[in-house]
Formats: C-alpha cells, structure tokens, sequence
C-alpha cells in the first residue's frame, strides 16, 4: 500500500513516499479501515523535528487522526460492519503505525462511527481537536455557562472549536489572534470579542474585557510565555489549562491567586495504555457527531493536500498562518 514514511528526525524532507504492506487483523475484535483521509496536527511536526515517543521506532508513519471506511473485520468485532464510516485518533506515535496511509488495523472500541454531515477530509479534521478542546474545557478547565473565557489562538485547529464548544456551554468567549483575517475567522466560529495581540497587550485587554476580574478559564495552546503571562488575567479561584509544557515558572502569583493549573495531553491514555481514558475520547468524539449533526458544531478545514504532499503539508503548518486544520487526502 503507498504510504507515507518518516525515514529519519529532520525536517519535512524526511517524510518519503512508499509502498509498504498492508496491515493485517491480529485480534477478533479489530477492524481495518480504507483510509480516505488524515489529519495533520502539530504533535506529527514535533515528532518529526523531535523524534517519536518510542525508542527504535524509525521508519514510521505519522498521523493520529484518520477517517474511512471498514473494510474487514474480525471474528469478534460488533461494533462495526464491512462498509461503515468511522473517524478516531489513533497510531501515529510511534508505536502502532499512523493514518499517513491507505490502511490500517485498530481495535474496533477506538473508533467512532462518522458523523454523517461530514466527508472524509472533514472528519479526519476532528478527532484530535475536538477531543482536546473538550478536555481543555469541560474536563480539566469545568467550563460553565455565564463564565467567561479566554482561548488563546482562537484561529488554529484547537482553537476554533474550542470557541464552538465555549459557545454551546453558555461562556462568553475571548481570544487571541495575529491578524485581521484570523480575527474575523475567529468571529465566525463564536468568539465574543478579539484581542490581536500583535496591538493589544492581551493581559490588559483581557481584565478590561473582564472589569478587572480576569477571565473564569484560560486555555493556553501557544507555549511559556504565553501561559506565564495568562496568570495575570486569570480570575482569583479560576482555571488555568495548557497543552504545553510551561517550562520555568514561579507559582507565586498563580498560588496568591488560588488557580487551578490543568494540563491536556489528550495523548496520555494512548501513551500509557489507559482503556478507561480511552474510551471516554471515543465517547466525546460520539457526542462531537451529535453536534456536528445537528449544525451547531464544525471542524473547519483550511488546506486540503493529496497524501505524496505530506511533507508540504507538514510545511504549511509550521508556518503557523493556517485557519483551522491541513488534511492530507488519501483517495
């Protein structure tokens, strides 16, 4: 099958086409997926430029996130039937092989059924970005509604549902971006007021925004000095959540403030084999499908590229100016 292959650690050079074999069942209960479509995420770049999770995993293919149709399944499989659409995030770590490809095999209880609202490229769009917003916000940040919010790069993959999911909460919703364009492509996906912090300081505009009371959750999806900062505009007793590592931090002030500091890595229950875990991410994605359905949910894609573009796309993300998500297109 033609496949993408991460060769080496290195730039998006090192993410060669080829043909490697198909993945075969190896349990009763799992299934294989005809890819149609992958998504491209941050965490395949850092890989890449930093090397997988685990040791002596070279060649390897990326990707998490991955949208098909089951093509095959096991002896012991009833979840799902030959012809059915799933999306899930899974592979791609290192360990088990990615969705850079035409096939794969995963356990029947990691995927979901498709929303059907959604194509394929769409939903491959989704699962890594919807489950982590959710995380961010209802499970580690306990969004509710009347709150306020700040999201910090509301254009970006994470971000633009992060601004839905905020909405259909009831939060008022504030958040960050670089430039006009993102601004308004913020609007439209439910952000109440912008902050481009290119011209404003988004500490000061935040407590302005707020009365001085900071915002109830801060979600920061940029890095340390972005979240360092965010503790001066997080509300006494709030919520602080990042998807970064902090790096060097002086509590100080968050501990004066009495904040909850929340981490997301929505990768955990794969890295450390956690089922529980695991399943609740599929439950969200059945829950996310509901949304998706009924209109008031939508993972915007903003580049589209066929699979032997992988490096390209890998590319265009690092340049940091793409709304939304880049999926590669695999049929």
């Amino acid at each position: 099958m033609k496949a993408i292959v991460m060769t080496a650690v290195g730039g998006p050079e090192v993410l060669v086409p080829r043909d490697i074999p198909e993945p075969a069942i190896a349990t009763p209960t799992q299934i294989k997926v005809r890819l149609h479509a992958a998504g491209v995420n941050p965490v395949d770049t850092k890989l890449r430029r930093g090397g997988l999770f685990y040791p002596d995993a070279l060649p390897a293919v990326l990707g998490c996130d991955g949208a098909g149709v089951v093509v095959e399944t096991g002896a012991g499989a009833t979840r799902f039937k030959v012809g059915d659409r799933v999306w899930f995030c899974h592979g791609g770590l290192g360990g088990e092989p990615g969705n850079y490809a035409e096939y794969t095999v995963l356990e029947e209880r990691w995927a979901a059924a498709m929303p059907p609202a959604l194509d394929f490229v769409q939903a491959a769009a989704g699962p890594l970005v919807l489950i982590t917003a959710w995380g961010m916000l209802y499970d580690r940040g306990r969004l509710q509604a009347g709150q306020t919010v700040l999201i910090h790069a509301g254009a970006g993959g994470v971000g633009h549902v992060a601004l839905q999911l905020a909405k259909l909460q009831g939060a008022r919703a504030l958040t960050t971006v670089g430039s006009a364009e993102s601004a308004a492509f913020a609007k439209k996906y439910g952000a109440d007021e912008v902050i481009d912090y290119r011209e404003q300081d988004f500490v000061a505009e935040t407590n302005r925004l707020t009365g001085g009371a900071g915002a109830d959750l801060v979600v920061d999806t940029v890095g340390p000095e972005v979240f360092r900062r965010s503790v001066d505009c997080t509300a006494h007793f709030g919520d602080l959540v990042t998807l970064l590592d902090p790096g060097g931090f002086s509590f100080k002030e968050a501990r004066l403030r009495n904040l909850r500091i929340g981490f997301e890595l929505m990768l955990t229950p794969m890295l450390r084999d956690l089922p529980a875990a695991r399943a609740h991410q599929v439950e969200i994605l059945e829950r996310c499908a509901n949304l998706i359905d009924q209109g008031r949910l939508w993972p915007h894609v903003g580049q589209t590229l066929p699979l032997e573009q992988a490096a390209a796309a890998h590319a265009q993300l690092e340049t940091g100016h793409t709304a939304g998500k880049v999926v590669l297109q695999i049929i």
